[in-house]
This record gives C-alpha cells, structure tokens and sequence, in this order.
C-alpha cells in the first residue's frame, strides 16, 4: 500500500532522509520512530505530497505521490501532530466538507459522520465553532474527518496527544478495527508504549537511515535486549549511524 523506494531528502548541505526503502502491506500498522531531527516528519511530508523527494520515489496504492497526488490522495488520509480547524465552521460543518472534498455522496457521507460523532463521543460538542475547541477535541474532529472518506492508507503523527485515556482508548480499538478490516497505518510516535502494544512492525530512523526494521521481537534482537521497546531504542540510537 506504501511502497517507499531509495529515498533521499535534503536540504543544502543536510541529509534529512538517506536513501531508505520501505514497503508497508495492506492491513498493516506500522510504527515509525526515533529521535527529535531524526527524519520523521519529512519522510511524512514526502508520503503525503507535501514536500518533494531529492531522489527516489514514494508510491500510495500504486500511484506515483510525485507524478499521481490527487489518485493517490483520494485514497489516503493524513493527521498531522498539530490539528487544525477552521474556527469559522461547527465540527459537523467541518465534516460535511470534508466529505465534499472526497466526493463521499451525500446520504453515506451523513451516515459515517453521525457513527463518527458516537464513536469519538462528539455529540455534545459538534455543532460548536471550532474555535472553541480544545487541542483534544479538534484531534477527535480532525481523526473522525481522516476516517470519514475510508481511506485505504492512514498517515497520522502523534496520534495520542491532546487526548484523554477514554478518547485514546477508543482510538486506539477503532484504528486496530480499521487495519482488520484492511487498511494500512503509518503512524510516527514518540509514545513507545503505544508502538509496543498495537504496531506490527516498528522502524527506527536515526540521522536520516533506518537502523532497525521489525516486528517488536526482531527489534529487541537487533538491539541485543530482552527489555521494552524502550531499551531497544535508547541502545539502537545512542551513536551515530554516518560515517
């Protein structure tokens, strides 16, 4: 579903992303992770067409992302860390645009918006103007909008912050439910935990590379270590990967 093939990305004199090949699977949740400056955010950027590769490419159901945006767009959904409303418009206003943009007709599209509302517990809120929303509310509005035109990829950027353990819960149960049913997941986290419990495979990028690739077993052989995800971590990205 994400095909990821000798990425390069740079800026001037600075390599933010070197030469990394990844392929995520139909039905995958993938967990993407490392350190502040690592990589994570422009490999992000390069996936969703907001940024564009100095080398190699990037395929989203089968559409070329630098060649294809609006084909593969159509089919993906991105949550960015910061979320973002239109103080102007209600939840539901938002929703209901954001099913224009996706052409979701009209009948369905208010179907999946009221099941939407339930599931992330909105109903007491959506009608209001998002300028009144809290961070965790407009996370609940912008992840229900992600979800809204059933996307085949979902890329989401530290899904859990903002959110209350009731709200991350439910989140947690409905993109688990979401992958079951066949969509793939590219999520960036600094949340190890949440990597650990629901990931069925983690990369680590470090300096740009991708220094360990796996389920969370094969992570812990890389790094030499029986403990957490965390102690993987912290040993895999102590030193320097470049020479």
């Amino acid at each position: 579903m994400i095909k990821i093939e000798n990425l390069t990305k740079k800026f001037g004199d600075l390599v933010a992303v070197d030469n990394i090949n990844l392929h995520i699977d139909k039905g995958e949740f993938f967990a993407f992770i490392g350190p502040n400056g690592a990589g994570k955010t422009t490999t992000i950027k390069i996936i969703t067409g907001l940024l564009n590769a100095t080398e190699g490419n990037v395929r989203v159901c089968g559409h070329d992302i630098g060649k294809e945006y609006l084909q593969a767009k159509h089919k993906m959904s991105y949550v960015p860390d910061q979320p973002y409303l239109y103080d102007k418009l209600t939840g539901r206003e938002f929703l209901q645009f954001t099913a224009q943009m996706y052409e979701v007709p009209e009948p369905e599209a208010e179907k999946r918006i009221e099941k939407l509302i339930q599931t992330f517990g909105l109903e007491n809120y959506i009608d209001e103007l998002g300028e009144a929303y809290s961070h965790g509310m407009k996370q609940r509005v912008i992840i229900s909008s992600a979800l809204l035109h059933d996307p085949k990829v979902m890329i989401i950027d530290e899904p859990l912050v903002g959110l209350d353990p009731k709200a991350a819960n439910v989140l947690k149960k409905e993109l688990t439910e979401r992958t079951r049913a066949g969509m793939s997941i590219f999520m960036s986290t600094h949340t190890l935990s949440l990597a650990e419990e629901i990931a069925d495979r983690v990369g680590i990028i470090h300096e740009g590379q991708i220094i360990a690739l796996g389920n969370l077993n094969e992570i812990k052989q890389t790094a030499h270590t029986d403990g957490k995800l965390e102690e993987a971590f912290l040993r895999l990205t102590r030193e320097p990967t470049r020479k």
